[in-house]
This record gives structure tokens, C-alpha cells and sequence, in this order.
């Protein structure tokens, strides 16, 4: 039998190389997710009835229902209607996408909504349209309010990549399962695991703390 070191050590290069995937996932996941989020955060805020049922409904929807049922969805559901075969990666991405985008929709509307109303006026006032007021004063305030909660969505939505595993995806936690699934040494390879994700998330803890006292002054 392997000493505990000698597990950790072998196991460490996969690890890695898994960590990588997640990451690179993530961010993917997230650039589309603060596109959409974006999108329909501002839609939620429209002086438009349908858009704003729009967004609601989009959001209610996406929140209500878990990430797994949507990760199935996308990958064993959507293929044989549409008749094409979805790459295991981009099924993950779309559906991490799309969930945190409805989480990051909500940030947008209550980061827009926190800015007073007479910010807007005054721009409008100014001569400026709604929608430069909105990108020019509006939404550049609103973001330093939000920074701490968009850094709280990236950790979910990396912890989140570890429901990939059920569609194949060698991400960290497939790669740990790998692993265990040929020496059997699962306390080890586990415990490694957690920790990966430990440095990961203490990381970005550390930057929105960063962020956050940057803007504060």
C-alpha cells in the first residue's frame, strides 16, 4: 500500500490539470452570465410591462428550478428535440450561463434601483437619452456597489461547476472521482480536492476585499 504522501503526490498533476478545467469554465460561464445578466437586469427596470414580465419570468424560472434538472436539461433534454448533439462543455457552460445570469440579473436591478432617482433626472436633464444615462451615470456607480456580490456569484458558480461531473466533464471533482475510481484511497484524494477548492475561493475572497477597499477610497 501507498503511504498517504505518495497518493497525494501522484494525484496532484490530474488535480491540477482538473482545477484549470474549472476555472477555465468558470470564466467562460461568467462572461456570458454578466452579458445576460446585464441584459435582463436592465429589462427588469424598463418603463416596458412585457419586458419587465419578461425578465421576471426568465429570472422566477431559472432561480426556482435546480442547476442539476437544468444541466440534464440542456444536455440529455434539448438534443433530441432539436436533433443535434451538444458538447458536454458547452451544455455545462449554457447552463451555468444561464443560471447565474438570472442571480446576476437581480444584482443588476438592485445595484441600478440602490442609485437615487436624481441621478437620472439630472442626466436627463443634461440632454442626455435614458440609455446614455443609464450607461454613462447609472450603471458605473451601480457597479462599485455590486462588486462584492458579482465576486460572491463567481464563487457559487465555481463551486457550482462541481454538478458537471454527472455530464463527464474533467473538471476538479471528475478528476478526483477518477482518481479514487483506481486506488481506492478516497479520504486522500478528497480531502486534496477540498483544498484545491479552498485556494480557489480564498483567492477571489482576498480580490473582492481588494476591490472593495480600492473603491471605498
Amino acid at each position: 500500500m501507498s503511504s498517504s504522501w505518495d497518493v497525494i503526490v501522484d494525484a496532484l498533476p490530474v488535480l491540477a490539470q482538473g482545477s484549470v478545467v474549472t476555472l477555465k469554465i468558470t470564466v467562460i460561464s461568467l462572461f456570458f452570465a454578466l452579458l445576460i445578466g446585464l441584459l435582463f437586469g436592465l429589462m427588469s427596470t424598463s418603463r416596458s410591462k412585457l419586458l419587465r414580465g419578461i425578465a421576471t419570468a426568465y429570472v422566477d424560472f431559472l432561480r426556482g428550478t435546480p442547476l442539476l434538472v437544468q444541466i440534464f436539461f440542456i444536455y440529455f433534454g434539448l438534443p433530441p428535440v432539436l436533433d443535434i448533439k451538444i458538447p458536454e462543455t458547452t451544455a455545462g457552460i449554457l447552463a451555468l450561463s444561464l443560471n447565474a445570469g438570472a442571480y446576476l440579473a437581480e444584482i443588476f436591478r438592485g445595484g441600478i434601483l440602490s442609485i437615487d432617482k436624481g441621478q437620472m433626472e439630472a442626466a436627463r436633464s443634461l440632454g442626455l437619452s435614458h440609455g446614455k444615462a443609464m450607461r454613462l451615470v447609472i450603471l458605473p456607480q451601480a457597479v462599485r456597489r455590486m462588486i462584492p456580490a458579482f465576486v460572491n456569484q463567481f464563487i457559487v458558480t465555481l463551486k457550482d461547476t462541481s454538478l458537471l461531473t454527472v455530464i463527464g466533464i474533467r473538471e476538479l471533482m471528475n478528476s478526483g472521482e477518477i482518481i479514487i475510481s483506481s486506488n481506492f484511497r478516497s479520504f486522500e484524494i478528497w480531502a486534496v480536492v477540498a483544498v484545491f477548492y479552498f485556494l480557489m475561493i480564498y483567492i477571489l475572497s482576498l480580490l473582492s476585499r481588494s476591490l472593495e477597499r480600492r473603491f471605498a477610497k
